[in-house]
């Protein structure tokens, strides 16, 4: 798995990875928007954009590999 994603990969990026990586990275993706909804709510999280890009990235990596399972 390349290591030069960006924090929110594009589709692109995304479509280049194995079902198992993307599925890892989706799982992980989660998991760090859960802790960022946490550090929000305790007035910790400094980019409050980052939510909206977490909830998106996941929206994108759920597309990508509902896409691979089809194909």
């Amino acid at each position: 798995m390349a290591e030069t994603f960006d924090r929110f990969p594009s589709a692109e990026q995304l479509r280049e990875l194995s079902v198992e990586e993307l599925s890892g990275k989706l799982a992980q993706m989660r998991k760090d928007y859960v802790l960022a909804r946490f550090k929000h709510a305790a007035a910790q999280l400094e980019k409050t954009s980052d939510l909206k890009n977490f909830r998106r990235s996941i929206a994108r990596m759920e597309t990508v590999l509902r896409e691979m399972k089809r194909a």
